[in-house]
């Protein structure tokens, strides 16, 4: 990470995986609260031997251990120590102990652990400890992540060009599979030969004077045009590029040669880079296969890039010479094609129909390897421009958000570094609406249709800004979901509306997502706000997102049952506004319906809507479940919900969203 912070910290630490080894069940509930807010997922383990058979069991998804020391079983040292002696990762290691005395200090030095913590957990330190090891698991993965590259150079090397090796003498000690096809010689036939078995005659002696001088004396890099002698007589002319391999202590132990344009497998992504800077204008069409992820997963690393090299000699041969095209392959299912627009003949409509045309006739064929035939569907970005390439990877995502085969993505990267600047903002405003206690709730009202009388009131959460303006959520929950401060926001919202019960008999409703009450502090915290106010308990309503994605269902169910005990309601807000998924509904065990007012509004134009809402509130009336409309904005709307026999209505027609008084 580039800053040590705590907002950095929770960013880089957001997709890490965390080993958390502690016997002690409240130390461990209370730790998890902070846990929670840094680790996307957190593997716990109750004493050392747990930690050491869970992490033989996850460790390739395992990027960082905490542990306690004393326990029983296995204490942390001896985890710490067998972890490292089964040699299955190298993982770093935070020990968190109450204990000070030396030798639990001079133990864990010896064991190798990266950071030391002592109980209660002090965040500030928590945080300089999570910075340092953060490089650590920056490295790590840096080089992981080279390391596959670098075996997806060498397979696509070894596929694509022709390849040698050589000992310090010049004796041939490996071939690839197209050094034997191009030279006529079969492997064997070479093993073990000088390479002047491939030597031309005509190539002057000086040349090879020079190659020995630069590759033997200087130790240094080779690189001209050499002419080869084949097997059968006949000649050939390759780009040659000679290395010598070097110990650890500098000394040569043996030659490398690669033949032919080595440089455009190996670093595609950087040629790509200059030949867009050496054009003033350029097109830059960017090809994706989709879902090319899971081919990997599915199919292996090897099919995969069997069928990315099937569809780029589909694309291949589909390109006109006269349009100039240069194709590049970035690997990992994606490609580009790109066009120096300074020396086109041909205008951005006419190479736009063009890639239109190639995307459909790519997607329109099968892919054909190893006889089986595989359903490739390529999506495509086309930007021009200065900006061309980062527009059209830009575009690539727009693309897979949205599930879209083609997005023309001109602009796309200024609107996104501007939308993340405008973020940066947004997510500034809310942390200093905490920190100043500028987050407030509104309130509005909900009327009893019969007699149009209020009888609770939806808790809406606002924050004043700097400049005393104050500001809906629509312009600030989404951004704040993704950030540190969301919880801290939740806990406001959690208190305002608690405290509102002291100033209303009526009912109070309160908003809360699934991923609210998948957090156990969260629940905790409500738990302590309903034994606090047990007494008007039953007047507290939780409204539920129905369309919200779930992940732990059963703490949902948990929650709501426990809550329900306290005489606690519930109800499926914006119901209808997306998809209505019956049996999450019917797990929900609903009291209330929200009906979303993108239905309400146009009851009286559509009938379909108003045969929808009609049996929504019969089918609820059955189930006992009451039903309020959201959004009522004019007497017509409201009368057409009485008519239809929806219990209660909600909007500003009857009043807007407003402080309570006392």
């Amino acid at each position: 990470m580039q800053k040590c912070n705590l907002e950095s910290a929770i960013e880089f630490f957001s997709d890490i995986k965390l080993l958390y080894v502690e016997d002690n069940k409240e130390a461990r509930e209370a730790t998890l609260g902070i846990f929670e807010e840094f680790f996307g997922d957190i593997f716990i383990a109750v004493d050392g031997q747990d930690g050491y058979e869970k992490f033989i069991e996850n460790y390739e998804d395992i990027d960082l251990i905490i542990t306690d020391i004393n326990m029983p079983n296995m204490n942390g040292l001896d985890m710490i120590t067998k972890i490292k002696e089964s040699k299955l990762k190298e993982v770093p290691v935070l020990v968190l102990s109450a204990h000070n005395e030396v030798d639990y200090f001079i133990n864990s030095i010896k064991v190798g652990i990266d950071g030391y913590l002592l109980k209660p957990i002090d965040i500030d330190q928590f945080v300089a400890s999570l910075c340092q090891v953060s490089q650590t698991i920056k490295l790590t993965r840096e080089l992981e992540e080279k390391t596959l590259l670098l075996k997806q150079y060498q397979y696509i090397v070894d596929k694509s060009s022709v390849v040698s090796k050589t000992d310090k003498n010049g004796i041939i000690t490996y071939v690839n599979d197209k050094f034997c096809q191009v030279s006529k010689y079969s492997r064997d036939e070479l093993m073990g030969q000088n390479h002047n078995i491939i030597k031309h005659p005509d190539t002057p002696k000086e040349v090879f004077k020079e190659l020995w001088h630069v590759i033997k004396d200087k130790k240094k890099i080779w690189n001209g045009v050499l002419k080869n002698k084949l097997k059968d007589g006949k000649h050939c002319y390759a780009n040659i590029t000679i290395s010598p391999i070097l110990d650890n202590k500098g000394n040569i132990k043996e030659y490398i040669s690669l033949r032919n344009a080595v440089t455009n497998i190996i670093d595609p992504k950087k040629r790509l880079q200059d030949f867009i800077a050496d054009a003033k204008k350029s097109i830059i069409a960017y090809f994706k296969i989709d879902n090319f992820e899971d081919f990997q997963f599915y199919y292996g690393l090897k099919l995969s890039q069997k069928i990315e090299e099937t569809l780029l000699k589909h694309i291949e041969k589909n390109l006109s010479k006269e349009l100039e095209l240069k194709l590049f392959d970035l690997g990992e299912g994606e490609l580009v094609l790109a066009k120096n627009m300074d020396k086109s003949d041909k205008s951005y409509e006419e190479l736009k129909k063009f890639f239109e045309n190639l995307q459909k006739q790519l997607n329109k064929q099968k892919l054909q390897v190893e006889n089986i035939y595989y359903d490739v569907v390529v999506i495509m970005s086309l930007a021009q421009g200065d900006n061309a390439l980062d527009d059209a990877k830009y575009g690539i995502k727009e693309a897979v958000k949205e599930n879209k085969l083609f997005v023309v993505s001109n602009g796309f990267s200024k609107i996104a570094h501007e939308k993340a600047e405008q973020n940066i903002n947004t997510m500034k405003m809310v942390k200093d609406a905490i920190n100043d206690n500028q987050v407030i709730s509104l309130f509005q009202p909900i009327i009893n249709n019969q007699t149009k009388e209020i009888e609770k009131y939806e808790s809406l959460v606002r924050i004043i800004d700097k400049n005393g303006q104050i500001i809906s959520p629509f312009f600030f929950l989404e951004v704040a979901k993704k950030g540190m401060y969301y919880s801290s926001l939740t806990s406001k919202i959690l208190k305002n509306s608690f405290e509102a019960l002291k100033m209303t008999t009526k009912g109070i409703s309160i908003n809360l997502s699934a991923c609210d009450i998948e957090k156990e502090w969260t629940r905790n915290e409500i738990y302590d706000y309903l034994d606090k106010f047990h007494d008007d308990a039953h007047r507290i309503i939780f409204e539920l997102l129905e369309s919200e994605e779930v992940m732990n269902i059963k703490a949902i169910k948990d929650f709501i049952k426990y809550v329900k005990s306290f005489g606690v309601k519930i109800a499926i807000d914006d119901f209808g506004s997306g998809y209505s998924n019956i049996k999450r509904f019917m797990e929900y065990e609903p009291d209330i319906i929200k009906i979303d007012g993108s239905l309400i509004k146009n009851l009286e134009y559509d009938e379909k809507l108003f045969s929808l809402v009609r049996g929504l509130v019969y089918f609820t009336k059955e189930q006992h479940i009451q039903t309020v409309g959201e959004f009522v904005e004019n007497e017509k709307n409201y009368l057409l919900l009485k008519d239809l026999g929806v219990d209660y209505s909600q909007g500003y027609y009857f009043g807007k969203p407003e402080k309570l008084k006392g």
